[in-house]
Order: structure tokens, then C-alpha cells, then sequence
């Protein structure tokens, strides 16, 4: 994914989903995960993300937005019936 860049760390990782087919513009489902996010709260974390995307967003209808530190997606990974991950 373009501009994520920015997001970058140690152990980041981004899964981008193309969900226009299910809707009727432009639209997509990312997961990121990065350092930066530890100690933010959700709107801060979605305004990192949104800002990576930047030269993107204005082509973009509906951006659907995960943002989990690393730590969190590792508690995810881990616990039992997690399989969209």
C-alpha cells in the first residue's frame, strides 16, 4: 500500500482489501499494524493512517480502518476464533 511508509516500524505489517465489488464506489478494508499506534486512542490512530494515504483518499469513497499496535495483533493471532486474521 502506497504512503504507509510512514507507518513503519520493526514489526509493521498492512492488508489492504478491495470491497468495491460488495459496494457501489470506490471502497476498501485495510488492516495496519504499527508501532506508532501504542498509546494512541482510535481516532488518532485512524488520522496517522489517513494521513499516510493522503495523495490517495480523495479517489477513495469509504475506507474501513483496523489499526492495532503489534502487541494487539498478536493477542489476536493467538486467541481461538480469530480466523479474519
Amino acid at each position: 500500500m502506497l504512503g504507509t511508509r510512514s507507518l513503519a516500524a520493526k514489526h509493521a505489517r498492512s492488508e489492504v482489501e478491495d470491497t468495491t465489488p460488495e459496494r457501489c464506489s470506490t471502497s476498501f478494508r485495510v488492516l495496519v499494524v504499527s508501532g506508532r499506534f501504542r498509546g494512541k486512542p482510535l481516532l488518532q490512530r485512524h488520522r496517522l493512517v489517513n494521513e499516510a494515504l493522503a495523495q490517495e483518499l480523495p479517489h477513495i469513497h469509504a475506507l474501513e480502518q483496523r489499526t492495532l499496535t503489534p502487541e494487539q495483533w498478536e493477542q489476536q493471532r493467538a486467541a481461538p476464533g480469530t480466523a479474519r486474521e
